[in-house]
């Protein structure tokens, strides 16, 4: 059953957050393989720190790919704001290392004669969703993102040119009943420069956050945190070094779901700690906006080249408005939706340069665009969900 009455924290990072930039490079280059060749293969990390871009990792994907990633690299610094003496878009050193895939991974992922596509490495994901916003995402992620995102706009729209891109939020919500009622605290650090002091920065950040609670959830005044340690002007991978897939908490449900521990970013979907990980939220999402659960998970599991899942589990938290092992089944045999490696790439038509997007502002809880970014938000399998339960 729901727990009644608790606090609950999520955090989110922005895209000047060094891990972020890490995330988002990574993902420039999947997009650039699957932009020449819809099969390539990418498994790409990332380091950023004092101008300094390093990327290494493993492709399958024309050459031609490989003499475009240090323009391409750079215009995605750029893109998030970083003309800093500490990084720099153009004056940062690039190296890059990838080298080609493993043959012997390429082996059991590659589908040939009888042998259909695998998976490209074992593994557990989750998926989940809950009515608690209209995302069907987790309150707490959901206003925190909204916050970053909102001073983000701000600052590319030049509305707020003080701020600079690396910033962090954080949101603690009152549950009652478990319902999300009312913030008792929100964090926000926000680079900024060094002519703005603490005062000025708090009052710039304010309305960001009010605009993006509901009304009547803004917490006091005492527990309204902006630049605890009163100045954020040296950050981004000056201040800390990034790395590729150090945020997933922050990428999936801010902690109130579970977390398979795989990274999405920088990984092409034949990866399944990506692609199976979006499936999860795209049936678990059906499920509650179908008005079959107030919350489901659902873990699928596999093993590297085996082109089926070995596992599916739904939990739907005592929440159910049908038969809970109904519904459990209806998922589990496939007959809503293919989990397999090549159902889910095939459905949600993954094999497309869709993820620079999704490094940061969360992997979920996103519009679905029209070219078929985030195909996995898509609420589409309601009216099948409900007619195989029917």
């Amino acid at each position: 059953m729901t727990r009644g009455n608790f606090l609950f924290t999520s955090e989110s990072v922005s895209e000047g957050h060094p891990d972020k930039v890490s995330d988002r490079i990574s993902d420039v280059v999947v997009d650039a393989y699957l932009s020449a060749d819809p099969l390539a293969r990418v498994a790409c990390e990332t380091l950023t720190t004092t101008n300094r871009i390093v990327i290494a990792g493993e492709i399958r994907g024309p050459e031609s790919v490989s003499s475009a990633l240090e323009g391409l690299v750079r215009d995605a610094v750029r893109d998030i704001g970083y003309e800093q003496d500490g990084f720099h878009w153009e004056q940062a050193s690039f190296e890059n290392h990838l080298h080609q895939q493993s043959g012997d991974i390429a082996m059991g992922v590659d589908a040939a004669g009888n042998k259909d596509e695998g998976a490209g490495d074992q593994g557990l994901m989750f998926g989940y969703a809950c009515s608690e916003t209209d995302t069907l995402m987790p309150a707490p992620l959901h206003y925190a993102h909204r916050i970053l995102s909102s001073l983000a706009e701000a600052r590319h729209a030049g509305a707020e040119p003080g701020l600079g891109p690396d910033s962090k939020s954080q949101v603690t919500l009152e549950y009652e009943d478990g319902i999300p009622k009312r913030a008792t605290s929100v964090v926000v650090s926000t680079q900024h420069d060094e002519d703005l002091d603490a005062d000025q920065v708090r009052e710039i950040v304010r309305p960001h956050v009010e605009k993006v609670l509901p009304d009547g959830w803004m917490c006091g005044e005492e527990e309204f945190y902006v630049n605890p340690t009163g100045r954020f002007v040296i950050g981004g991978p000056d201040g800390d070094c990034g790395l590729t897939g150090r945020k997933i908490i922050v990428d999936t449900y801010g902690g109130a779901a579970p977390h398979g521990g795989g990274a999405f970013s920088g990984k092409d979907p034949s990866k399944v700690d990506r692609s199976a990980a979006y499936a999860a939220r795209w049936v678990a999402k059906n499920v509650v906006a179908a008005g079959l659960a107030d919350k489901c998970v659902i873990q699928v599991s596999y093993a590297i080249g085996v082109s089926k899942p070995l596992s599916v589990y739904v939990d739907t938290y005592g929440t159910a408005t049908v038969d809970e092992d109904r519904l459990a089944d209806v998922i589990r045999k496939g007959d809503v939706v293919d989990l397999s490696p090549r159902g889910i790439r095939e459905r949600l038509n993954l094999s497309r340069p869709i993820y620079g997007r999704t490094a940061a502002y969360g992997h979920f809880g996103r519009e679905p665009n029209d070219d078929g970014g985030f195909s996995w938000e898509r609420t589409d399998l309601v009216d099948d969900l409900r007619s195989a339960l029917a």
